[in-house]
């Protein structure tokens, strides 16, 4: 197997291809072999976006996740006569301004989307949720809350936004996972975390 520091690629050419809410981009490159030797010209098109932060909001007290729901287009596309499957439970998240760290788009965010504060800032880790069609990275987080007075109707007019907020019970969360209700990749990742996270301080005290 060759080792990582051998691989190498090189981009000749970038040709824009559309520029809104999302960019596109199509590139042009070759790129080392596992074999040995250089690949062909290979073209292929991606989605550009700049880093993103999630964090999942966690009331340690009383031991409730922060959830928050909103339709999300992707999956509107393939709700078909499922409507609802539309609406999504989420982790809070966001895209960060120009100059603004992971941290304090998801403490920006947790204002926005639930009226939650941050107290707390555990980082999970940070990953490509899409690498084979897209730039984005996400990083995340579990955003330590106290739940007891969130809930309602929030998100910024500005953004079309119309965001319902959940405050559930952590071991029922753990079941919607288990039961395939939470059905995105940032989320299931985030109570996946969780569910060891738990587990560890119910072991350590």
């Amino acid at each position: 197997m060759s080792s990582k520091s051998k691989l190498s690629f090189t981009i000749e050419k970038t040709e824009p291809l559309y520029k809104g809410f999302f960019h596109a981009a199509r590139y042009y490159f070759r790129h080392s072999l596992f074999r040995g030797g250089e690949s062909n010209l290979v073209a292929r098109e991606a989605f550009l976006r700049t880093p993103a932060a999630a964090a999942l909001l966690y009331d340690e007290k009383l031991d409730n996740v922060v959830l928050v729901e909103q339709l999300r287009v992707g999956a509107m596309i393939e709700a078909g006569a499922n409507a609802e499957s539309a609406w999504m439970l989420e982790v809070v998240a966001g895209i960060a301004e120009p100059g603004e760290k992971p941290e304090d788009v998801v403490m920006r965010e947790a204002v926005e989307e639930s009226g939650c504060l941050i107290t707390e800032l555990k980082p999970i880790f940070a990953y490509y949720p899409s690498p084979g069609a897209c730039n984005e990275v996400i990083h995340l987080f579990c955003g330590l809350v106290d739940s007891s007075n969130a809930g309602g109707i929030h998100g910024l007019d500005s953004e079309d936004e119309d965001i319902r907020v959940h405050v559930i019970k952590a071991t029922d969360a753990l079941a919607m996972l288990d039961d395939g209700k939470i059905n995105n990749a940032t989320t299931i990742i985030a109570l996946q975390w969780l569910r060891t996270y738990r587990s560890q301080r119910t072991s350590a005290g």
